[in-house]
């Protein structure tokens, strides 16, 4: 790395990513053990059950599932913002040689799968979905890549992580234009209000993280009822809270602190028990083999790595950027394969995708698959290729 402010930060976040990749994990095979058993009936019944206030002028009662996905799914988004405005201030994206590698292999390792879908999907009913197989999970991939500790070089794992964020912003920006609905203007100028004065208290030094906070829940509330997925909030206020390049806790750091824990170890597993709650079926099964089901496995797995890899090939040979330290082709072809664990995004861009609910039961399967595979294999290939030589530090 060559900026080395701020690594403790770093290394909280990379720790709470990894043990929330394993709870992650535990809660999707709890809630694929709800689904296919008894419980199940009842366990949607629940998630259905509305909680909140309405009248005349505002509107917040809404089902539990509903608050998950749109409420504290915001929260994980402005964690992503957070990491991705940190990133490019301190981090690996805040200097153009060391950010251009992994900004270029995310739009690679996010294109390439949208087309292997789109053609798979060519005018097909499904073809709405071409941004699932985009994503790459930040907490999954992490988590994997930890667990293979010195058998890759450090540089790899920062690579992997800065690429993530790349991803998700890629994923956002997907989300915002492709998958919003009807836009309610006036919603939106209000939002844009409150927005422009939490610039204002970026510009003149507001450090309280509460001056930020209050207001980013009423820009929620309303880009919620503007038509724009709700989650854009998160990302929006995250923008506006202000850091500083040096040791010092900044007010985003000290917000990022405070959310790492909560989202990792509650929002994001809460999240996979909601939507990973798929009764499996002989029609799912068959999913798998539909043009949906191809265009999901397909575009996460061999779509993430030939994208993310030709793209640092090209990178690499035009002399745009170098590859991570330590790190050798086969390392890049790893990399891309973990790249296709598209799990919580992508889950959540299939709801965002379909209004047919058997289209977003086999959409959610083939995502766990597709994730699957390219998890298992990521890391049996690295494990492989590592047993060869041994990397310290971190």
């Amino acid at each position: 790395m060559a900026n080395n402010i701020n690594l403790s930060v770093f290394k909280k976040f990379f720790s709470s990513n990894t043990s929330g990749g394993v709870l992650l994990f535990l809660c999707v095979i709890i809630s694929l053990i709800i689904a296919n058993t008894s419980f199940s009936t009842n366990f949607n019944e629940f998630l259905q059950v509305k909680l909140g206030f309405e009248n005349e002028t505002v509107q917040l009662k809404y089902s539990i599932k509903g608050w998950i996905d749109d409420g504290l799914m915001a929260i994980f988004f402005l964690l992503v913002g957070l990491e991705i405005k940190r990133e490019l201030v301190e981090g690996e994206l805040s200097s153009p040689k060391n950010a251009i590698l992994p900004i270029l292999a995310a739009m690679g390792g996010a294109i390439v799968p949208a087309i292997i879908y789109a053609l798979f999907n060519h005018d097909q009913p499904s073809h709405h979905g071409w941004g699932i197989p985009m994503a790459t999970d930040i907490a999954f991939a992490l988590a994997i890549i930890s667990m293979l500790d010195k058998r890759v070089p450090p540089s790899l794992k920062i690579f992997l992580a800065a690429l993530a964020i790349v991803d998700d912003l890629l994923a956002i920006l997907v989300i915002a234009i492709f998958y919003s609905t009807e836009l309610h203007y006036t919603y939106l100028l209000y939002a844009a209000a409150i927005l422009a004065v939490l610039i204002a208290f970026n510009r003149f030094g507001v450090k309280s993280v509460w001056a930020y906070v209050i207001p980013g829940i009423f820009i929620w509330y309303f880009i919620h009822h503007s038509g724009i997925h709700a989650t854009i909030a998160g990302v929006l206020v995250a923008m506006t809270l202000p850091t500083t390049p040096d040791e010092k806790e900044s007010t985003l750091e000290k917000l990022e602190h405070a959310l790492a824990n909560p989202v990792n170890f509650i929002i994001i597993p809460l999240f996979a028990l909601v939507n990973t709650n798929i009764t499996i079926h002989s029609e799912m099964v068959h999913g798998l083999t539909t043009p949906l089901g191809l265009g999901i496995i397909l575009g996460l797995f061999f779509g993430k790595t030939i994208g993310i890899y030709v793209t640092t090939w090209i990178c690499v040979k035009t002399k745009l950027a170098n590859l991570p330290d330590m790190a050798g082709w086969k390392h890049m072809i790893g990399v891309g394969m973990l790249g296709g664990i598209g799990f919580t995004m992508s889950i959540f861009i299939s709801m965002l995708s379909f209004k047919d609910p058997l289209f977003i039961e086999e959409a959610k399967f083939a995502v766990l698959i597709g994730s699957l595979i390219s998890g298992a294999c990521g890391y049996i290939y690295l494990s492989i290729i590592g047993k060869k030589q041994k990397f310290d530090g971190h």
